[in-house]
């Protein structure tokens, strides 16, 4: 018998740890195969586009906190409509009822906000402010997206599958909300991390050299 209530205690325990574990990874909605979710680091982003007509339709997100299977959502920017930024907004989310992409489990997984430029052997670095650039990267899905928190103002937003491999950081672009012949592309950087930040350096997808380095926030 009481190796039974330590068997009941010992699997309550890890059930308690797993349910406290944070929500992260990326979803794709049952119901449209065009919607796709991204958590980590406590923020959350939905996007829907099509990749076979280089179509995007919309993005909005911001940081969540989870009650049962709701998430409530800050509004840090929507494509869609900027009246909305700044409010909470909750939304039903059962993972149950979604496919899984992937566990959010990578390297470089986390969101990143662009904290700095080198040029030469000079770095500039860019503080946090209302307007800013943020990278969100799953275990195998990346998005950017441009916004400011203050005015509701979204300038753009681009995404899609990523590796990181040996060093080198491969995008696979599959939406770009500026330019849709984008679409289909491949950009591969050199990548690093450093006392916790990614420091990113190649070229562009204009062709322009560059070194950005990333925090988490």
């Amino acid at each position: 018998m009481k190796t039974c209530y330590l068997l009941l205690f010992i699997f309550l325990i890890g059930f308690d740890a797993q349910a406290q574990q944070p929500l992260k990874g990326s979803y794709r909605s049952k119901e449209s195969a065009e919607i796709i979710y991204s958590l980590i680091d406590g923020y959350f982003v939905e996007t829907k586009f099509n990749v076979n007509t280089k179509a995007f339709d919309y993005t909005w997100g911001g940081p969540f906190t989870k009650e049962g299977n709701k998430l409530i959502v800050l509004t840090h920017f929507d494509s869609r409509d900027k009246s909305v930024v700044g409010k909470s907004r909750e939304i039903s989310f059962n993972i149950k009822n979604l496919d899984l992409i992937d566990k959010g489990e990578n390297a470089l997984a986390g969101n990143w906000r662009i904290s700095g430029r080198k040029t030469g052997d000079q770095i500039t670095d860019n503080p946090l402010r209302a307007r800013r650039t943020y990278k969100l990267l799953t275990g195998t899905r990346f998005q950017w997206f441009a916004i400011n928190i203050e005015t509701g103002e979204f300038s753009g937003t681009g995404g899609g599958t990523y590796q990181f491999i040996n060093g080198k950081y491969t995008e696979h672009i599959e939406f770009f909300s500026r330019d849709s012949s984008r679409v289909g592309a491949s950009l591969q950087f050199s990548a690093k991390i450093e006392e916790g930040k990614w420091h990113h350096s190649g070229f562009s997808s204009k062709g322009e050299a560059i070194y950005e380095i990333w925090s988490r926030d």
